[in-house]
Order: structure tokens, then C-alpha cells, then sequence
């Protein structure tokens, strides 16, 4: 047992150990977009909201009120970082691909509008990957 503090706080680190490990295997975690706000506020236009996140093992997917942030991290050190942004309205059709119930990883993809071939991403298994299409359809133009 154990004061509730004490409880609380179990909950909350085994929370950040999971979602490390979550992010080591390539789950797609939601990450907290106030950990985000001063990486990205130079990035965002004035009055861009940011709404959600998602991070792999070194990229994210970030959800603003007007566009996707994909953030891929390149390089033994990560300090090589690039941006791209990705106007709702330009995304043309997106998929979800996993191979069963015991499949480990997804793949999700992107088709953008002028462009031949998706943008795709492996996603590990999990609420993270389903919630991240679900944002992207409540985005999506009518």
C-alpha cells in the first residue's frame, strides 16, 4: 500500500518508464505538447495551436490547429533535425496497415496531393496508432 503520494507517484514513473520503452520500440506514444512548446513555437505561425503529439523512437508527428509537423531527427546525435510541414489540405488519403492481432508494428501512410509516392511510418502496435488517424480524420477537409 502506501500513502497516496506514494501511490501517485509509482503510477506516474512507471507511466514515463513505459513510454520510454514504448518509444524505444517504435510505438507511436502521444507525447505532451507542452514539452514540445519551446522546440516548436519558433516553427508555428502566430495564433497555431498546437493540439497533439506523437513520438517514435527519434521523429514525431505533431497535430496543429491548421497543419502536420513531422519532425524527423537524422544522425548518430540527432542534431541535424528536419521540419516538414503539412497542410491538412493537402493530405489526399491515409492508411493503417497491421497484420493480425499478434503483428508488433503498423505501417501508416500518407498520400499528399503532387506527390507519387506516400510518406510512410512505422508505427508500433497500440492505442497511439489508432488515435493519431483519428485526429488526422477529424482534420481531414469535408
Amino acid at each position: 500500500a502506501g500513502t497516496p503520494q506514494a501511490v501517485h507517484w509509482r503510477q506516474s514513473t512507471r507511466g514515463m518508464r513505459m513510454g520510454l520503452i514504448d518509444s524505444l520500440l517504435g510505438h507511436a506514444g502521444e507525447t505532451p505538447v507542452a514539452k514540445l512548446e519551446p522546440e516548436l513555437r519558433p516553427l508555428l505561425a502566430e495564433g497555431e495551436a498546437l493540439e497533439a503529439a506523437f513520438a517514435f523512437v527519434r521523429d514525431m508527428i505533431v497535430f496543429t490547429d491548421r497543419r502536420l509537423i513531422v519532425v524527423n531527427k537524422q544522425g548518430v546525435t540527432a542534431k541535424k533535425v528536419e521540419y516538414r510541414s503539412i497542410p491538412y489540405r493537402s493530405i489526399v488519403m491515409h492508411s493503417l496497415e497491421t497484420a493480425g492481432h499478434f503483428d508488433l508494428e503498423a505501417d501508416f501512410k500518407l498520400w499528399l496531393s503532387g506527390q507519387p509516392a506516400p510518406i510512410a511510418f512505422k508505427l508500433g502496435r497500440g492505442e497511439g496508432s489508432t488515435r493519431l488517424v483519428s485526429l488526422l480524420c477529424q482534420h481531414m477537409p469535408r
